[in-house]
């Protein structure tokens, strides 16, 4: 477990030095839309572009991974909602609580630490998430919450919609465009592949840094105070029960004789214990949420992750 913490307490202790460099003043607050920006239009996007370079496309688009992490996601996001839809809480939160208890922080915090923890061989099943994630967990949430405002006739649109916007994603084209480098048999040019390098290996302590900022935002712009008892059990969904679903259909797909890798479920499973995604507070304020409950969600699986995340991993022989 020594050598689990010593590579867990560093991701998490950026995230704390986000927060805390927001909340004293270090880092106004007028730069964290323009550091988060940086992260999600330049540094992550190279970071991916270089793993699609070097990761096979099997195995970047393994369909036993992809339809295992897509049930289980369309599980989460359907019990979420039937466990704390209720006549306080409308169907709009429901689906951004659904949201923030199916979508981990795969892409700022999933990929380095993942990597970080079992090499380069874990990108791939990382990068699986992070597709279904984008184009069907938060669309189909984003959707749900838009046919809220639009009503059930005007539903088809918000889908279209909230699938435009995950087509908008800098992320799965970077991935792409690395993938087709590489079919392609280029070689960039030096200049080129050193900026991108750069730029790639900016991503990580950025990126931690960045969630924490967005996590003290996302409180400073909370519409209301939530009591404990409708945040903290989305939280403890998102960093049990997601990952239980992972490790237990997939033991079950195996024991019926699909192709899964012991190795890949494992990193599903780890993916699935990440706390939930910190930009989702961003989308619940633009689309008229309850912010304060989910930057809340996403702030306690963030605390509880650092132990909760580092004993599954320790579990799992990581």
């Amino acid at each position: 477990m020594q050598s689990i913490f010593a590579v867990t307490l560093p991701f998490f202790a950026l995230v704390l030095c986000g927060y805390l460099a927001a909340q004293r003043g270090v880092l106004a607050e007028e730069a964290i839309p323009g550091l988060n920006g940086f992260v999600l239009f330049f540094a992550l996007p190279c970071l991916l572009f270089r793993f699609g370079l070097s990761t096979p496309l099997a195995t970047l688009l393994n369909p036993w991974l992809l339809g295992l992490y897509l049930l289980v996601a369309l599980l989460m996001v359907a019990l979420t909602i039937t466990l704390t839809r209720s006549p306080r809480l409308g169907l709009k939160d429901a689906a951004f609580g659904a949201l923030v208890a199916a979508f981990p922080n795969t892409g700022f915090m999933g990929v380095p630490l993942l990597v970080a923890l079992r090499g380069e061989a874990a990108a791939g099943p990382v990068i699986c998430t992070i597709l279904i994630d984008l184009f069907f967990t938060s669309s189909l949430c984003i959707a749900l919450a838009r046919a809220h405002d639009a009503g059930p006739g005007n539903a088809r649109q918000a889908c279209i919609q909230a699938l435009r916007g995950a087509l908008s994603n800098p992320l799965p084209w970077a991935i792409a465009a690395g993938l087709g480098v590489a079919a392609l048999g280029w070689t960039l040019p030096g200049p080129l592949a050193s900026v991108i390098k750069m730029l790639g290996d900016a991503a990580t302590p950025v990126a931690l840094f960045t969630i924490g900022a967005v996590l003290w935002r996302a409180g400073q712009h909370a519409h209301s105070r939530t009591p404990m008892a409708q945040y903290l059990p989305v939280a403890l969904l998102k960093l049990i029960l997601h990952p239980a679903l992972v490790m237990g259909i997939g033991l079950a797909a195996q024991s019926v004789g699909a192709p899964l890798a012991q190795f890949d479920l494992s990193i599903l499973t780890l993916a699935a214990a990440l706390p939930s995604a910190s930009n989702v507070a961003m989308l619940a304020e633009r689309y008229g949420a309850d912010n304060g409950r989910v930057a809340r969600i996403i702030l306690s699986s963030t605390l509880l992750a650092f132990l909760s995340f580092s004993l599954l991993a320790g579990s799992l022989g990581g």
